[in-house]
């Protein structure tokens, strides 16, 4: 069997784990986060990072922060994950969904000026499958409008925009370290704050709501309740995980470009016969190697090929339907057609993609989408 996704171990995550327990405080935000933060924060001039429980956990965050609420108005890409829309939901926003690029999953930064209103509050950009967004032209938007940018870099560690790194270009980010990432601890996230605005309230926030880090660095002599929040952090457990993931990244990178280079070159026929549609990196992205898909002609035949590799025991993966059409959001849309994310929703498929499948695995699966009859 080839299975979808395979967590990749870098051979020190129990080392670390055993050291955190010996450390004797294995609570959140103990030495194996701050570490982990300070990495981050080191390698990609981020201002503050906050490691969270999950990527969900860190948009949720940057929610709250930005202020919005009843009556405000967020703009986001319809194709996107659930949590992205729904952290703004659970503030009471609007969602105003954009469509995306005809070639690739993002934004179309050229339709959300014709989408800000005077409720407008924040512009969500979403890097699918960590592939920039064009940030130049959302930042001159939000700038005319004076809007809040949040990127959610889900899966976008380690891609760049015009050299300068996803999430730090927009006011806040959010990252994901859920198993499926690159660098992964099983369920986690990071909050990344650019604006320096946001990081006293942002701590407030990530302790339940309390003054707790203030006390514990002898800036407040009361330990008091002082704003919203909720148990965001995880334990020092994970962040001893995450760490061992975080010292091997370039490793790991190296080796998630070797396996999206073979699909690549394997497939490449079948883009030039016109049969399906490889990953489209545009020129001012470096890319992070996330995920591997491939767009087919239709629904119809994307479905053959999910039966023909599961019939050979290979397992792809369907990703997200558009939010605009989710059951849940549908009667809150205004209506407007957004066929490039209908056609992803309709002929996107992930195919098996993770650290231990080999070239003749790759090769296997390429050979099947060539025969999938």
């Amino acid at each position: 069997m080839i299975p979808f996704n395979k967590p990749h171990l870098t051979g020190k995550e129990i080392e670390y784990i055993t050291k955190a327990v010996e450390n004797g405080k294995i609570a959140g935000d103990g030495a194996y986060t701050r570490q982990c933060e300070q990495l981050l924060e080191r390698r990609y001039g981020y201002r503050k990072c906050m490691l969270t429980s999950s990527g969900t956990d860190a948009l949720e965050m940057a929610a709250i922060l930005t202020g919005v609420g009843e009556g405000d108005e967020v703009i986001m890409p319809s194709f996107t994950h659930a949590s992205t829309a729904n952290a703004f939901v659970m503030r009471g926003a609007h969602i105003v969904f954009a469509d995306s690029y005809a070639d690739h999953p993002c934004i179309d930064a050229g339709s959300i000026e014709s989408l800000v209103t005077p409720r407008t509050k924040v512009i969500v950009a979403v890097h699918y499958a960590g592939i920039a967004c064009d940030m130049d032209a959302i930042r001159s938007i939000a700038n005319k409008h004076q809007l809040l940018i949040i990127e959610d870099c889900s899966l976008a560690l380690d891609s760049y925009y015009k050299k300068r790194p996803l999430g730090g270009i927009g006011h806040m980010a959010a990252l994901s370290f859920h198993e499926s990432a690159n660098v992964q601890c099983g369920e986690g996230g990071m909050l990344v704050i650019n604006d320096e605005q946001f990081i006293d309230r942002a701590e407030i926030i990530w302790q339940k709501g309390t003054n707790l880090t203030a006390c514990m660095e002898g800036k407040a002599d009361r330990y008091q309740w002082l704003d919203i929040g909720s148990s965001f952090m995880p334990s020092d457990i994970v962040a001893a995980f995450l760490l061992a993931q975080l010292e091997s990244m370039n490793e790991i990178q190296a080796a998630y470009k070797a396996r999206w280079e073979a699909y690549y070159n394997a497939l490449k026929p079948l883009e030039k016969e016109g049969i399906l549609e490889l990953p489209k990196i545009p020129k001012h992205t470096t890319y992070n190697w996330q995920k591997f898909f491939i767009i087919s002609r239709n629904a119809e035949e994307r479905q053959e090929l999910i039966s023909a590799l599961k019939a050979r025991d290979t397992h792809p993966l369907l990703h997200y339907q558009a939010l605009h059409n989710s059951p849940f959001y549908r009667q809150h849309h205004d209506g407007r057609d957004l066929p490039n994310a209908d056609r992803f929703s309709d002929k996107l498929l992930r195919l098996p993609y993770h650290l231990s499948l080999t070239r003749e695995e790759i090769e296997k699966v390429a050979a099947i989408i060539r025969r999938p009859l």
